[in-house]
């Protein structure tokens, strides 16, 4: 897997002890099991997932997807400044179907296929850049309402998505993880956690769970619906680009406590860890 603070040796420090805590950082974060070797994600990619797998993981993801939103709230209503808070604001309100607005009109494109939409987005729906300031809401921009039609094409209804008592202990365990750890009141622990959320979700998952459902819908669902996972896709190649940068801000911030941020980090990936195992071992289950 591809991580995203690679060039940091060839950037200037920020000042005294930066080298050694950017070691730590490296150490908690891109050495982290779910970061370097994720044994269900590797396997997903491979595209031998079966129905029962794939609805396996739509259920399991939907829960995560849409208890997101309590710990991104939470990210807003606890963020020490109200940049922080617009920036957590942006996501919140993103997820629940506000448009980002780019604020500069897009060049008449060539019609595109349902088809085409899906893989690589409707402009309308899907742009990846600019700001919720402004932004037009649909219902159908709401993230979950894209899960919704990714669970159709392989039977699953409204009500057998989304909701904490369809999620298992594992599942569970991380969207708590993510409201205690990403959410929290403490600055640094929530800096720690969001940190290494963005280095997880920009090592390349998105990818293979791509691979593993392009690979099943054409082999036997060809309703699939993948404009939920493509869109995050392309988000966090963009997100990659920013996140030693961010890293930097936060150790430059007076009153920093590095002992906070590196403990939410891995407490956070412990959490991400703990969803995919639990999917590893039910895909095992549902091998035959």
């Amino acid at each position: 897997m591809s991580t995203v603070l690679t060039d940091a040796e060839s950037r200037p420090s920020v000042g005294p002890g930066w080298d050694t805590f950017y070691d730590q950082v490296k150490e908690v974060v891109l050495q982290h099991p779910v970061v370097t070797h994720n044994d269900y994600c590797i396997w997903f990619a491979k595209g031998d997932a079966n129905r029962a797998q794939v609805r396996d993981l739509v259920q399991q993801f939907s829960v995560f997807s849409n208890l997101f939103i309590v710990a991104q709230l939470l990210k807003t209503i606890n963020a020490p400044t109200m940049e922080q808070a617009r920036e957590s604001c942006e996501i919140l309100v993103n997820e629940l179907g506000v448009v980002f607005n780019s604020g500069r009109t897009s060049p008449s494109a060539p019609t595109r296929t349902d088809a085409e939409k899906d893989r690589e987005g409707d402009p309308e729906l899907v742009s990846t850049e600019g700001t919720v300031d402004g932004g037009t809401y649909r219902f159908t921009a709401r993230h979950f309402e894209w899960l919704v039609k990714v669970g159709e094409a392989v039977g699953l209804g409204f009500n057998d998505l989304g909701k904490r008592k369809l999620g298992r202990d594992s599942t569970l365990f991380f969207t708590d993880e993510l409201s205690r750890v990403y959410g929290a009141d403490d600055p640094d622990t929530a800096e720690g956690a969001s940190f290494a959320v963005e280095n997880w979700a920009a090592a390349g998952f998105w990818k293979e769970l791509i691979a593993g459902l392009e690979s099943f819908k054409a082999r036997e669902c060809p309703d699939l619906r993948l404009a939920f996972f493509t869109w995050h896709d392309r988000v966090e190649d963009q997100h990659a680009a920013h996140t030693l940068d961010e890293l930097r801000l936060a150790f430059s911030r007076p009153g920093f406590n590095e002992e906070k941020f590196l403990a939410g980090a891995r407490e956070m990936l412990d959490g991400v860890k703990a969803f995919w195992d639990g999917l590893e071992a039910k895909r095992k289950e549902l091998a035959a």
